[in-house]
């Protein structure tokens, strides 16, 4: 079986998935119809790993629809056409469903069960996935796993040396590009200063190459 055909077979799965509302492992149940959000194509050589779709990308059914996703744009250095185009960038959040809201309106922690039930199989039907973009502390943990720090703020700052990691693919950890997030980024210049800079150099190289020519690299 081609990596393109097992995507088709994962993604087919996953968004029939109704295990969070229906047969949760972890109550309460999931409050409302899942809508899991996934862009991904086996030509993909750079993925996204964020945390889970809130209200508007659960309306939408896109991720990033909302002012986090125009700032992690302009942390790529990406305009809307690229960063959606999924025969080069996949974006796979930990959690592929709304999780709902706290009880101080924000959004919940990824579901717990959907990272064990679909990660593995939806990276392994991504052969050419070079570089994982960690978004969060989530997907750094999962990521990373001993390599992620303390906290988001330690992880983040030991960016160099996570990249530098042998093996694939590489992942570089990122915090949420939330506007929760803004002190933090003020608290932290070499972030822009640095990491940003050598952050767009490798989006720019991963993009850079067409997919393959044999097909338009998407499985639908």
């Amino acid at each position: 079986m081609s990596a393109c055909e097992g995507l088709d077979v994962v993604l087919a799965e996953l968004r029939a998935c109704r295990v969070c509302r229906d047969t949760p492992a972890f109550l309460p149940a999931l409050p409302h119809e899942p809508r899991p959000v996934i862009r991904a194509s086996a030509t993909a050589r750079l993925c996204i790993a964020g945390q889970a779709p809130g209200t508007r990308v659960h309306a939408s059914g896109t991720p990033f629809t909302d002012p986090s996703g125009v700032r992690l744009r302009g942390w790529l250095g990406l305009d809307e056409a690229p960063f959606y185009d999924e025969r080069r960038l996949a974006i796979v959040p930990m959690g592929h469903c709304f999780p709902g809201l706290d009880s101080k309106g924000g959004d919940l922690p990824p579901r717990r069960e959907c990272a064990p039930l679909w990660r593995a199989r939806i990276f392994s039907a991504l052969p050419r996935v070079e570089l994982v973009l960690a978004i969060g502390l989530y997907a750094q943990r999962w990521h990373l796993g001993a390599a992620a720090g303390a906290g988001l703020s330690a992880t983040v700052a030991n960016w160099r040396e996570i990249l530098a990691r042998p093996g694939r693919p590489r992942v570089l950890p990122l915090p949420h590009p939330s506007w929760r997030n803004n002190a933090w980024l003020k608290r932290n210049p070499w972030f822009d200063e640095e990491l940003l800079p050598a952050l767009r150099r490798e989006v720019r190289s991963l993009m850079a190459d067409s997919p393959d020519a044999t097909g338009d690299g998407r499985c639908e």
